[in-house]
């Protein structure tokens, strides 16, 4: 049965309910959300959709955005459950996100159940009761297509949704959500079984739990432990403790009593235990960042730099104290290995408490998940998959344990007590030494049921570059490299540190259309599986070119970069790019020369040199000269289209979307598009070199770029006068932008004229020399070095 989602009700506009409102209107849907009614059943219309009104208005002014752009509210319609409850027969999938409360929801589906259309699909964004229980009462046709969907907060940018069916749902829905979930809304859909807090809350508290349980048995501050299981091991910078603040402590009750009353047989349950200082927090009603202070406490005392001072709980004490930083040979010794796998070997491996937290955290972790198969998956993958999409960890657990080893980690594991499942014995004992291969291209993972390796379901629809890892590279450097994904396309990606764009990549760009003109290839994408594609130029390199006065060797680094940008232009052989995260700089020029963009939605581009002090020297400059030209029309008046791109590299603008990049013309409509699900970008980016490669015609330069000299100059040095006086720009910033403006003009014109682009890439390498020369652009550059923020001087 095929079935197409045009429609989306959403019962319930709290924050998850919002999001994940805004979610669907981000990928184009009609969407109804509904609340119940304010107090004092107010009469006027507009008063009884208040509580969604203001949910909503909430959500669209949240900051990061829920929203790809805040156009897209439009889509969204406001009711309440009295006046609006009947319309849900006009939508397609129905979506309840009310309080976590199995009477209150029962009562919302006995509703659903006697308005909505038959065949209409029904899911609960519950995060822990039991699906199954939801069903008492409700019709055949209601059972079969209802199901557990359960997003993370917040919805937009959290990459896990659980599918949760029960054994009445159809596996036609089930197959559909998970397919739907994918393509449409971007996810990493995890097929999970009706237990307990599904998968990721399960593992997660697990996790969690532990390490509050080890930092009191090893005597360890809070600070020191979120050091420990933050960035150093692949996981995000709140660590555990602030993870726990970030989350609301009584949220994280709630599951963890929960899984007390649950998992009364989980041979880890005395780990479900809330530790003194936790119920402490509690009592006191301090919740973590939403009542203002839990582990953490932030003062209004300043620090050095002018910062609030943040106190950090003394477990033992229980009182508030000055962070000390943690002084552990682990963590100083691991500060030196960038490599995440070996970092994590070397931290687990260390002999200090920060050794002993770490494998004693893993080393349970890995027999908790061993035992949690078949109980909560099949399947070992999806509990990786589970944790690294829903709480944004670098590697899953199995994973973890790979990268450990099998053995030494059951064995080891073994030795400390704990329990790990016969089918790991079994695997071991088979000559089996990993959960996880990569084969031709494919990634395998270790089946227990049929003890045998299988292809992870759906990853022969993705291009994941670490799966070409054995095979050697068609080209290679310190920088970059070409690998053959098949049908005549290769992929170029960058190998870089944050994935800087040096002379490697430059280099390795040019012989790599030259090797595709030359040989029986059909085109290149320019694309990786980082977090981002690239946070653009290689800035140290330009800061030791400018602090040593080398500007012979800059202009020429400069130029091959503008030439590079060309090259992608005007191969004979079609060239894209597939971004995702930071797109800055260098990266963004790369993508705008290249013959289309596919860029994940969650792609943030801009040209940002004027944060250094600097204007876009890749050829950027020239190409918002050349994109200005393109966007008069016979009539126009020419100047305010002009301002706006000219405000745009100015302002340094970065679009928080791919969607938004459109906007600022970073993207162009018919040229570039738009992936919703990250992993899928270069997949699409590699059939747009297919669909592109049919009859390709190699480009010519153009010498028809239409610049309009000292009249666009004059309104440029105004609108530059404006940013000034209304304090948005310092005297160095309206240097920066005078240069940017006599690129965008060519120059000093008498009258508007037509130039070629050679003549604009002069004038903007000319403009990015100057400026690099001058003493606040270099105090810019050092600045970004040392903070990684930008200077305003």
């Amino acid at each position: 049965m095929s079935r197409r989602i045009t429609k989306v009700a959403v019962l319930g506009s709290g924050v998850m309910g919002s999001g994940i409102a805004c979610h669907f209107a981000n990928i184009g849907l009609e969407v109804l959300m509904l609340d119940i009614l304010p107090p004092g059943d107010p009469q006027k219309p507009d008063e009884r959709n208040r509580i969604a009104y203001e949910a909503l208005q909430k959500a669209i002014k949240s900051r990061p955005a829920a929203l790809y752009e805040k156009s897209f509210a439009s889509r969204i319609t406001l009711g309440n459950f009295e006046d609006d409850f009947e319309k849900v027969k006009e939508y397609d999938w129905i979506i309840e996100v009310v309080v976590e409360r199995l009477d209150i929801k029962k009562k919302v589906f006995e509703k659903v159940d006697r308005f909505r259309q038959k065949g209409t699909l029904v899911t609960s964004n519950t995060s822990g009761i039991p699906i199954h229980m939801m069903l008492e009462g409700r019709s055949e046709d209601f059972r079969r297509h209802f199901c557990g969907t359960h997003f993370f907060n917040p919805p937009r940018y959290m990459r896990l949704l659980e599918v949760i069916p029960t054994p009445e749902t159809s596996p036609e829905v089930v197959n559909f959500l998970m397919h739907y979930g994918d393509r449409y809304l971007g996810k990493q859909t995890v097929l999970c079984k009706d237990t307990p807090a599904f998968i990721a809350n399960r593992v997660g508290v697990y996790a969690m739990s532990r390490i509050y349980q080890l930092a009191t048995e090893l005597g360890m501050r809070i600070e020191t432990v979120d050091r420990l299981t933050g960035p150093a091991i692949g996981r995000p910078k709140t660590g555990t403790f602030r993870l726990g603040d970030l989350v609301g402590h009584d949220t994280a009750a709630n599951v963890i009593r929960g899984l007390q009353q649950n998992c009364p047989d989980d041979e880890q349950a005395s780990a479900f235990e809330i530790p003194n200082y936790l119920q402490f927090l509690l009592d006191n009603k301090f919740l973590g960042n939403k009542s203002g202070q839990g582990f953490y406490k932030k003062t209004r005392e300043k620090d050095e730099k002018g910062k609030n001072v943040i106190l950090a709980l003394n477990l033992q004490t229980l009182e508030y104290e000055p962070q000390s930083l943690p002084d552990l040979p682990s963590l100083k010794a691991t500060k030196q290995i960038d490599n995440l796998p070996k970092r994590i070997k070397a931290l687990f491996g260390a002999e200090d408490r920060g050794g002993k937290l770490i494998r004693k955290s893993l080393l349970g972790l890995f027999a908790y998940v061993s035992n949690r198969i078949p109980e909560i998956s099949d399947n070992l993958y999806a509990i990786d998959d589970a944790m690294k999409a829903g709480y944004a960890w670098e590697f899953g657990p199995f994973e973890y344990w790979d990268i450990i080893g099998v053995k030494k980690g059951m064995e080891m594991a073994e030795e400390k007590g704990e329990t790990v499942a016969g089918w790991v014995k079994e695997m071991v004992a088979a000559g089996h030494d990993k959960f996880y291969k990569r084969e031709g291209g494919f990634k395998k993972y270790y089946d227990a049921e049929s003890k045998s390796y299988k292809v992870v379901p759906g990853s022969e629809e993705f291009i994941i570059l670490d799966n070409y890892r054995d095979r050697k590279p068609v080209l290679q450097n310190s920088e970059m490299a070409l690998h053959d994904i098949g049908e005549g396309v290769l992929c170029l990606e960058f190998t870089s540190a944050h994935n800087a764009i040096g002379d490697g990549i430059l280099r390795g760009v040019n012989e790599a259309i030259q090797l595709a003109e030359d040989g029986d290839w059909r085109g290149i994408v320019i694309g990786n599986n980082a977090t981002n594609f690239t946070v653009g130029a290689n800035l140290m390199l330009i800061a030791q070119l400018a602090y040593n006065q080398e500007f012979d060797e800059m202009n020429m680094a400069v130029n091959l970069f503008q030439q590079t940008s060309m090259r992608m232009r005007y191969s004979a052989i079609p060239v894209v790019v597939a971004t995702q995260g930071y797109t800055f700089g260098g990266g963004c020029e790369f993508l705008m020369h290249a013959d289309s963009g596919v860029c994940a939605a969650e792609s943030y581009i801009g040209l940002v040199e004027v944060g250094v002090g600097l204007i876009p020297g890749g050829a950027g400059t020239k190409e918002f000269a050349l994109r200005t030209s393109d966007s008069f029309f016979e009539g126009d008046v020419q100047i305010p289209s002009l301002i706006e791109h000219f405000k745009t590299i100015a302002l340094a603008s970065v679009a928080t979307s791919a969607h938004e990049a459109f906007h600022y013309g970073y993207l162009l409509p018919g040229r570039d598009s738009v992936a919703v699900n990250r992993d899928r970008n270069i997949a699409e980016a590699k059939a747009r070199v297919l669909e592109l490669a049919e009859g390709y015609t190699q480009p010519i330069p153009r010498e028809d770029i239409t610049v309009l000299g000292r009249q666009g100059l004059a309104a440029l040095y105004t609108a530059a006068n404006e940013l000034r006086l209304g304090n948005y720009a310092s005297e160095h910033d309206i240097k920066i932008a005078h240069k940017i403006a006599w690129v965008l003009c060519g120059g000093d014109l008498t009258g508007a004229q037509q130039v070629s682009e050679q003549y604009l890439l002069d004038l903007e390498r000319e403009a990015f020399l100057s400026l690099a020369g001058e003493a606040k652009t270099q105090e810019r550059i050092q600045h970004m070095l040392k903070t990684n923020k930008p200077l305003r001087n």
